[in-house]
């Protein structure tokens, strides 16, 4: 893939590749959705299913795939976004939605699809370990290819955090920021011994939700938390939770937990600003409020907090602590950790 002209960089390099690695992962998983689930119906037209176009060795390449890739394939799928389709189409629509294909080459992309086909089988649970090896590195490489404010939380805090915040199923859970899914494959796989049923898992399902503004990390946390057994991670949103108002957030919309390792560098913009100016003090100045503030909001009484500090690994706030003190103690945070405890909203809705 280095070789192709189209790919510049580490960061169009490991997009690339995602998205191919999601759609074999995806055919993977309709393969086994089939077999489950007689009655199961592809969202994707057949000549755009992964099987159709991409398993033969000697299958379209050259500047039939690209023509192929551009043209028909990438259409169809960002389509998906914003068409009434099944919950798996969505699923695939939002993944695409603002994915691209950098490759020029038909010929260097039909022997990277070929490698993808031949060398891992997502229904095999050694395989699937081998995606957590890609991932790692994938997780490596994102970390010297991003920009300002792009830090991604390494697995073993992410399970410490889990492990200490120790959500329960039927729990709802959110991380506002959720990056690649770290903290959302560690709940999956904290709660997996309790999954007994076919409505455990539907509730785990329906309770886990996260929100990731930029479209490639949000791509690998779709693959990421399917591959951890969440058939249709509909509840990851891309998005940015910091674009909605304050004022909009009513009981509807409160967590149980909230988990997150909030954006530290980077801006915003001034639109995000003003959803929060009137509620935090010094906004401009309060970084770590900045990157969390929104998940308070969607904390009601009792509501159990982690987050990721910026010089700090662990914080939890104060028993009975006011969304308000803890905004403040957030501008110190920096220096020393919070103890644990429970978050009061700001504001009653």
């Amino acid at each position: 893939m280095r070789k192709d002209v189209g790919v510049d960089g580490d960061a169009q390099r490991i997009s690339q590749i995602v998205w191919l690695l999601f759609l074999k992962i995806f055919d993977d998983k309709e393969q086994e959705w089939a077999f489950t689930n007689p009655g199961y119906k592809s969202p994707l037209p057949d000549r755009f299913r992964w099987t159709n176009w991409a398993k033969q060795d000697e299958g379209i390449t050259g500047d039939a795939l690209i023509d192929f890739v551009n043209n028909h394939l990438f259409p169809v799928l960002k389509n998906l976004a914003t068409t009434w389709v099944s919950p798996h189409g969505k699923v695939v629509g939002a993944v695409f939605e603002d994915a691209y294909n950098y490759m020029k080459s038909g010929t260097l992309l039909r022997q990277v699809i070929n490698s993808i086909e031949k060398d891992v089988d997502f229904n095999s649970s050694t395989d699937r370990h081998l995606f957590n090896d890609i991932y790692e590195k994938i997780l490596a490489d994102l970390q010297s290819a991003g920009n300002a404010g792009e830090y991604y939380t390494p697995r073993a805090v992410t399970q410490f955090m889990v492990d200490i915040i120790d959500p329960k199923l039927g729990e709802k859970l959110l991380d506002p920021a959720c990056g690649t899914g770290g903290f959302l494959t560690n709940t999956i796989e904290h709660l997996k011994p309790f999954l007994k049923t076919t409505e455990d898992r539907v509730t785990l399902q329906e309770t886990l939700n996260g929100v990731e503004k930029k479209p490639l990390p949000h791509m690998l946390a779709m693959t990421n938390v399917m591959l951890h057994g969440i058939d249709v991670p509909s509840n990851i949103l891309h998005d940015n939770t910091l674009s909605r108002p304050l004022r909009d957030y009513g009981t509807k919309d409160r967590v149980d937990i909230i988990i997150t390792n909030p954006p530290f560098g980077g801006d915003g913009g001034r639109w995000d600003r003003k959803q929060f100016s009137q509620e935090v003090p010094n906004p401009r100045n309060c970084r770590f409020v900045y990157g969390v503030d929104y998940a308070p909001a969607q904390a009601g009484y009792g509501t159990r907090c982690g987050g990721v500090a910026r010089w700090v690994p662990i914080w939890r706030g104060d028993e009975n602590q006011s969304q308000t003190r803890v905004a403040g103690r957030f501008q110190s945070a920096y220096d020393r950790p919070i103890a644990q405890g429970r978050f009061q909203p700001l504001h009653e809705h």
